[in-house]
């Protein structure tokens, strides 16, 4: 695991690098999301489609405390078998730049990600901000530390037999041990993807769907629910215990229970 302190300046953006580069781009942005949020409010995620600078990010949170908790603790982390790396970035990022500066016009159009902003909108030239421009440096320097990746660790949980689940009804929970888990009080961003980067931290993961719910969520908007499928019961009774009650959004608890 690589150290947790930085000899950088502190910085409200985060420099994330040896991350899968065989991950789909928006599949790995909505796994940052859902890694990072519970540490501050994230106002920008960079992740480039450019083949130099896969396997690097960069993450703007709201202040500086955010991005400083967030390095510590999550330095290290292992994210489809490779420890991510976490550094301040060397720069400000245009995010940061507009919001202390309403006059701020960065050299690109783009700025704020829509992905944060709950857009469906793509980030049609994020290999041309500063932080990109930056990280082609920061590939050079670390090219000897990125790790080969092989495919048969690629396999997508979503090749798994997948539960049947539809967001007409809230599945009948029980009390004894199950291999199905049933997810509930879901906020919006949650994808199957980012649901399967949390749960395939602990062993025999086979599916993970994820559909809108019947139930409002405790703002009173619209969650989501989604089942898990693990390979025994006693597997997913450890994944269970671990994450029932894990915080995804602030004031979102996910609740895990047997089906």
């Amino acid at each position: 695991m690589a150290a947790t302190t930085s000899t950088r300046q502190p910085n409200t953006t985060l420099y994330l690098n040896n991350l899968n580069d065989k991950v789909n781009k928006d599949e790995l942005r909505g796994q940052i999301y859902a890694l990072f949020t519970t540490y501050g409010r994230i106002i920008d995620i960079v992740v480039s489609k450019a083949p130099r600078l896969r396997g690097q990010a960069f993450l703007v949170f709201a202040d500086l405390a955010s991005a400083t908790t967030a390095l510590r603790a999550c330095q290290g982390m292992v994210i489809y078998d490779k420890p991510m790396r976490i550094d301040y970035a060397k720069t400000k990022s245009y995010a940061t730049s507009k919001r202390e500066d309403p006059n701020f016009v960065p050299p690109t159009a783009v700025h704020a990600s829509d992905f944060v902003n709950g857009k469906d909108g793509k980030r049609a030239r994020d290999e041309d901000t500063l932080e990109t421009r930056n990280a082609k440096r920061e590939k050079a320097d670390d090219s000897d530390e990125e790790m080969e990746i092989d495919d048969e660790d690629e396999q997508p949980v979503q090749n798994a037999p997948l539960p049947t689940i539809t967001s007409a009804a809230v599945p009948a929970v029980v009390h004894q041990v199950s291999a199905k888990l049933l997810c509930t009080n879901l906020p919006q961003e949650v994808t199957e993807a980012v649901l399967s980067v949390l749960f395939q931290q602990y062993r025999g993961l086979l599916s993970t769907q994820v559909v809108q719910s019947p139930n409002p969520g405790p703002d009173g908007t619209k969650a989501k629910m989604a089942q898990v499928l693990y390979e025994t019961p006693e597997l997913g009774s450890v994944a269970k215990e671990a994450l029932n009650g894990f915080q995804l959004k602030k004031g979102w608890n996910m609740a895990v229970a047997y089906i």
